[in-house]
């Protein structure tokens, strides 16, 4: 067994059990944060004592070092203990022993102090023990000390202040009360500004937080101290250092990674931003020894520092934090630098990419590492060939979109993608020469759009999926061959006649007329179409199944109220916004899936049964399809009397124009008698629906006797 690797076990931090992924090897025993991938090692040489104790609902172990510091784990079984200590005794010949607690309720008994760690309980046993480092300050009064401790923003609940009673010493030789405040505040993280700085930085340009700081670095923390703001940085919280060149290559970034985050209000900076010129320069000695510095620094720093301020500052804090600090890596952009420009939530920056990760700079500055990411995708942005947009998927869900990026720095950076062997979400095994030309020549707009075809092809999907739902639904309910016949020939013969007139009467302007005509019965075609397609949608099936609902909208009507709460005057629309991007940061959404798929069965059970019982559109369409048979049927017999365009038939316009030989008088009677016969055609076409096909054919012939009647009256 060279080792043990648990995934799913907390560790302390600041009163919080922090989650993590625990590994113990022969050499080392490592823990690694997953928010933050922070590294904590313990050497199996300093571990003093080891044991297994039970926590709330689970099991944990606690390991002392033997420079007084405490580290305690959770989340282990109960059948996990034998094996690691088998572990522990065989790797690190250490045994390890279940620590009983003194569970009995007093609120008295003894305090003592071991290493960093005050410890209360009976003589044998413990009741509970206080890591000092986590004690932010110490208060005494006549008989008691007040202890105050730091706050993690991520504990949703957290010990603000423990106060401790001791009785005074009859003897009088030592002061107890002074005695337990010194031990306290010899191993507490208290920040006093006492004594000297080791180096002093004036006027430093900070952007986050924004403003001139002058920066005051002690041993244990440093000071910025500007104009409004005053912060003071312990630093065990420098979690990471960079050093990255801006993009003009005049201009240095050190940023400063902090855990926890400084804070101003309601605001945290988990990031400190500071820009260096590269031509400002400085000379410091430092306050210490040259036995100090070989023996506590190892050499690392010497004791006259000189050159631009950057590379001081960084010399100073990489000692003091006890970190590497991280450079810009291999990538190097098209202009030259490891600076992409590009644009995050509405803010211009740059993005650097790293040998783990990513960093971005400035609002807000982001750290993503290499870990994190579950797939990286590249776009169009806004359809222009330009530039192009890079997102960054998340194993949280998160997703991070850096836009406006230029087009010739596509290349690069795909090639950096596929070096570090990250997954791109819209290509395939071999799709790189796709992009290139998807990104390569601005010019050719009539290239493909990956971007747009996935859009497109999810929107087919969604067209599938609900035509799916409802397949007995007609998708052509307004087209009635039958009736259509019917406007047209209603249009094209008062057309006829109208022109007919106009153009004895006006000439050339008889043409403009026909054509205003035309538009207007065309316009009243459309309405008609949208009346009677308005009307058939209202009358739907009441009978018919309710479709299922999805799982998002059942979270969201259940807590629709509750997002009205949380956001006073929020609008309806946004309502659904903030339902989505809270459904999105939902973790656990197994309940509602669960309930939509019932929802689904439910509905697939009903359909079924609707269809069994004669449902899915013939009932509400038979009326209708009714009538566009009867057209049909109609329509030959209709169309030589009333469009005339039947072979060896001329209409009435047709005789009176040809064969009339009268004057203006003659005229006036082809008018009069066009007016009649116009209006007896508007009568029998109101009356047509209610007669039945014999009557229809006896109208149509009166029709005509009219016409040959009023054509011997003119001849």
């Amino acid at each position: 067994m060279d080792f043990l690797e648990y995934n799913d076990v907390s560790y302390e931090v600041r009163g919080y059990m922090t989650p993590g992924r625990l590994k113990m090897t022969d050499q080392n025993i490592i823990f690694k944060n997953s928010k933050t991938g922070r590294v904590e090692q313990i050497s199996p040489s300093d571990i003093d004592v080891v044991n297994f104790q039970k926590f709330v609902g689970t099991w944990g172990i606690r390991i002392f070092t033997k420079q007084g510091q405490l580290h305690r784990f959770r989340g282990f079984k109960e059948g996990d203990n034998e094996k690691i200590a088998k572990f522990f005794k065989e790797q690190y010949k250490k045994d390890m022993l279940e620590q009983e607690l003194f569970l009995k309720g007093w609120n008295w008994g003894i305090a003592k102090f071991n290493g960093n760690v005050l410890t209360f309980g009976d003589e044998k046993r413990m009741t509970f023990e206080i890591p000092l480092n986590h004690v932010s300050q110490c208060q005494t009064g006549k008989n008691e000390v007040t202890l105050e401790f730091h706050q993690n923003d991520d504990a949703p609940v957290g010990l603000l202040e423990m106060r401790f009673h001791i009785p005074s010493n009859e003897s009088g030789d030592n002061d107890p009360v002074e005695s337990f405040y010194d031990n306290v505040l010899n191993k507490a993280s208290v920040i006093s500004v006492s004594g000297d700085a080791i180096a002093i930085f004036r006027e430093v340009h900070c952007l986050t937080p924004r403003g001139r700081y002058d920066i005051k670095v002690f041993q244990t923390f440093f000071q910025l101290h500007g104009k409004t703001f005053d912060y003071k940085i312990p630093m065990s919280t420098v979690l990471r250092m960079f050093f990255l060149p801006h993009k003009d290559q005049r201009q240095n970034f050190f940023v400063l990674s902090l855990d926890p985050p400084i804070k101003q209000g309601q605001t945290r900076y988990h990031f400190l931003v500071l820009l260096f010129g590269n031509e400002e320069e400085i000379t410091l000695e430092l306050p210490f020894s040259e036995q100090e510095i070989k023996e506590k620094y190892e050499g690392k720093i010497t004791k006259e520092l000189s050159g631009p301020v950057y590379e001081v500052m960084g010399k100073i804090m990489k000692v003091l934090v006890n970190r590497k600090i991280t450079g810009p890596g291999n990538f190097v952009g098209h202009s030259g630098t490891a600076a992409i420009g590009c644009s995050f939530k509405a803010a211009a920056g740059y993005l650097y990419p790293l040998e783990r990760g990513f960093m971005y700079i400035h609002k807000p500055p982001l750290h993503i590492r290499f870990e994190e990411i579950v797939a990286v995708n590249f776009a169009r942005s806004g359809g222009s060939t330009r530039s192009f947009d890079f997102e960054i998927e998340l194993k949280s869900g998160t997703i991070h979109t850096f836009s406006s990026i230029e087009k010739e720095e596509y290349g690069k950076l795909f090639d950096f993608i596929k070096d570090k062997k990250l997954h791109v979400k819209n290509t395939g095994k071999n799709d790189k020469a796709a992009y290139k030309e998807d990104f390569g020549d601005s010019d050719n707009e009539a290239e493909p759009d990956a971007y747009l075809e996935r859009v497109k092809a999810e929107a087919k999907e969604r067209e599938s999926a609900d035509s799916m739902g409802s397949e007995e639904e007609s998708t052509d309910e307004d087209f009635k061959p039958g009736e259509q016949e019917s406007e047209v020939e209603d249009e094209y013969d008062s057309d006829v006649q109208d022109s007919s007139s106009d153009d004895e009467e006006d000439g050339s302007g008889g043409e403009k007329k026909k054509k205003k005509k035309e538009k207007k019965e065309k316009k009243k075609e459309k309405t008609v179409k949208k009346s009677s397609s308005s009307s058939k949608k209202k009358n739907k099936d009441s009978n018919k199944p309710k479709r299922a609902a999805t799982a998002f909208m059942l979270w969201l009507n259940e807590n629709r109220e509750q997002i009205k709460k949380d956001n006073p005057g929020i609008s309806i629309t946004e309502i659904a916004k903030k339902g989505g991007e809270l459904w999105r940061d939902l973790k656990d959404k197994s309940k509602w899936e669960e309930k939509s798929a019932k929802d689904k069965e439910r509905y697939q059970k009903e359909m079924e049964e609707y269809k069994e019982k004669g449902g899915g559109g013939s009932d509400d369409e038979g009326g209708d399809s009714k009538a566009s048979k009867k057209r049909k049927k109609e329509s030959p017999t209709k169309k030589p009397s009333s469009v005339g365009a039947g072979a060896g038939y001329k209409s009435k316009e047709y005789i009176s124009d040809d064969e009339s030989s009268s004057d203006g008088g003659d005229k006036k009677k082809n008018k009069k008698d066009d007016d009649n016969e116009k209006k007896s055609t508007s009568d029998s076409k109101s009356k047509k629906d209610k007669k039945s096909d014999d009557e229809d054919e006896e109208s149509e012939a009166e029709m005509t006797d009219e016409g040959s009647g009023g054509g011997s009256e003119d001849e």
